[in-house]
C-alpha cells in the first residue's frame, strides 16, 4: 500500500469533546445573527465567520479520524447544526451542506480517493448536487466530466465539489459521483440578494464544470440509497459504524434543521417583539402580558420544542442501528432510513406550522423588508418547494419498502 493510504491526518484538537464543540456553536448564536443581513445580500455567511466555523471543528464532525476528522456521530453534528441555526437558517443550510458530505466521502469513494481529497491536512469543505445535471466520458485513468449543477449548497466556502453524473451511453447502468478540488470548476454568481424567496445566505450558487479529468479512484457509483443489505465500504475501511453509507434520512435532516432554526428564531424575535410592544388600544399594556400573545408563543414553543425532539431522536436512532449493524451484522435497512426520513418530514412540518403561526401573530410591522420575522418566514418557506419536502411521495414509499415491493424512490 502506498505510503499516502497508509498516513494517519490528526485532528486540529485531538482532545475535542462532543460537548466542547456543541457549546462552541451556542456561544456563536450571537455573531451568526449579526451577520445575518449582509450574508443574505452577498448570497452566503461571511469569510470571518467561516474561519469560526473551521477552527471551532464544524466542517470534520462527520469526517473519518483517519483524515483529520472528529467522527463524533449524527447525534452531536446535529445539535452543532441546531445552535448555527437559530442564529441564521441560511448560514446552517450552506454549513450543513458544505460539512456533512465527508460522512460520504469516507463511506463510499475508493481509499486512494479518500486519501487525496481529504489531502494532507483533512481540510474539506464540499456541497453534493444529487440531481445528474452532467456527463462524465471514460478516459485514460478517470472521467471527463461536463455540465452545469444548481443549487450547490455549501459552495461559497467549499474546498471541493461533489456531483452526481451519467455516462455517455451507459445511463441505464445508474449515476456516477465524481469529487474534485473547488478550483477545477466555476462558481457561478447566480444566489443572494433577493435571487429566491429564502435561503439567500446558503451559499446554494450554481457550478458549471467544463472538460475537467477526475481520476477514476476520486469517482464511484452514486447509488447510495438503494442497497438494502451491505453497509458502504468505509465502515470495515475506517471500522466505524458512522461510515455504514445510510445517507436518505441525515441528507434530509440537512434540510429541516435549518427549518426548526427559523421557527427557533423566530420564537426569539417574537419574545423580542411582545416585550417591547405594547397593545395597541387602551387599556395599552406590554403585549406579553395579554393572553393571545401568550397563547401563540406557547403553541408555537411546542411545536418547535417537538420538531427539534423528534431529529434528535432520529439522531440517536441512526447512531444506534449504525452500531448494531458494524457489532452484530444486523443490517441497518433501507427501510429503517426511509421510516426515519418520515419522521423528519414531520419535525419540518411542525417547524413550518410554528413559523407561520409567530409571523402571523407578530403583526405587520414585523413582514417588512429587512426585519428579523419575515427572513425566519421566508427561509422557512422556501423548504416547502423542495422536492425532498413530498411527505406523500415518501409516505408511499415506506409502504413499498415494508411490503417488499420496488424501491423507487431517489
Amino acid at each position: 500500500m502506498p505510503d499516502q493510504l497508509a498516513s494517519h491526518i490528526p485532528a486540529p484538537e485531538p482532545d475535542l469533546t462532543p460537548e466542547a464543540v456543541i457549546a462552541r456553536a451556542r456561544a456563536l448564536i450571537p455573531a451568526i445573527r449579526e451577520q445575518a443581513d449582509e450574508a443574505e445580500r452577498i448570497g452566503h455567511h461571511l469569510p470571518e465567520l467561516d474561519k469560526k466555523f473551521t477552527e471551532a471543528g464544524f466542517y470534520r464532525l462527520l469526517q473519518p479520524r483517519r483524515f483529520g476528522g472528529y467522527a463524533f456521530g449524527m447525534d452531536t453534528y446535529w445539535k452543532v447544526i441546531f445552535a448555527v441555526a437559530e442564529g441564521d437558517p441560511g448560514t446552517a443550510w450552506g454549513l450543513c451542506l458544505g460539512a456533512h458530505h465527508a460522512q460520504g466521502l469516507g463511506a463510499w469513494f475508493p481509499e486512494e480517493g479518500q486519501a487525496e481529497l481529504f489531502g494532507p491536512n483533512g481540510d474539506f469543505k464540499c456541497p453534493h448536487r444529487a440531481a445528474p445535471m452532467g456527463t462524465a466520458t471514460p478516459t485514460d485513468g478517470g472521467y471527463i466530466v461536463n455540465g452545469q449543477w444548481d443549487y450547490c449548497s455549501g459552495v461559497a466556502h467549499a474546498t471541493h465539489f461533489m456531483c452526481n453524473t451519467v455516462i455517455p451511453g451507459r445511463e441505464s447502468e445508474g449515476l456516477l459521483t465524481i469529487c474534485t478540488p473547488i478550483d477545477n470548476v466555476t462558481v457561478l454568481p447566480d444566489w443572494g440578494d433577493q435571487n429566491i424567496i429564502g435561503m439567500n445566505s446558503s451559499g446554494s450558487n450554481s457550478v458549471r464544470v467544463e472538460n475537467v479529468f477526475v481520476p477514476g479512484h476520486c469517482a464511484c457509483s452514486g447509488d447510495w440509497t438503494h442497497n438494502t443489505t451491505e453497509p458502504a465500504p468505509g465502515m470495515a475501511l475506517h471500522d466505524d459504524p458512522l461510515f455504514c453509507g445510510r445517507i436518505y434520512a441525515m441528507y434530509h435532516a440537512g434540510l429541516v434543521i435549518p427549518v426548526v432554526g427559523a421557527a427557533r428564531a423566530a420564537l426569539h424575535e417574537y419574545e423580542h417583539i411582545i416585550t417591547t410592544k405594547n397593545t395597541y388600544f387602551p387599556p395599552q399594556v406590554p403585549r406579553y402580558t395579554v393572553e393571545e400573545y401568550q397563547r401563540h408563543y406557547g403553541q408555537a414553543l411546542a411545536l418547535t420544542d417537538c420538531a427539534e425532539a423528534i431529529i434528535l431522536h432520529v439522531g440517536e436512532e441512526y447512531m444506534e442501528r449504525a452500531e448494531r449493524w458494524h457489532r452484530t451484522g444486523e443490517p441497518f435497512t433501507r427501510e429503517d432510513d426511509a421510516r426515519m426520513y418520515a419522521m423528519i418530514q414531520r419535525a419540518a412540518q411542525l417547524a413550518c406550522q410554528a413559523t407561520s403561526e409567530l409571523f402571523g401573530a407578530a403583526s405587520s410591522s414585523a413582514a417588512k423588508r429587512g426585519t428579523r420575522m419575515q427572513r425566519y418566514y421566508r427561509d422557512m418557506s422556501i423548504y416547502l418547494g423542495h422536492i425532498s419536502a413530498r411527505h406523500d411521495i415518501v409516505a408511499a414509499e415506506v409502504g413499498r419498502l415494508h411490503f417488499g415491493l420496488k424501491d423507487n424512490l431517489f
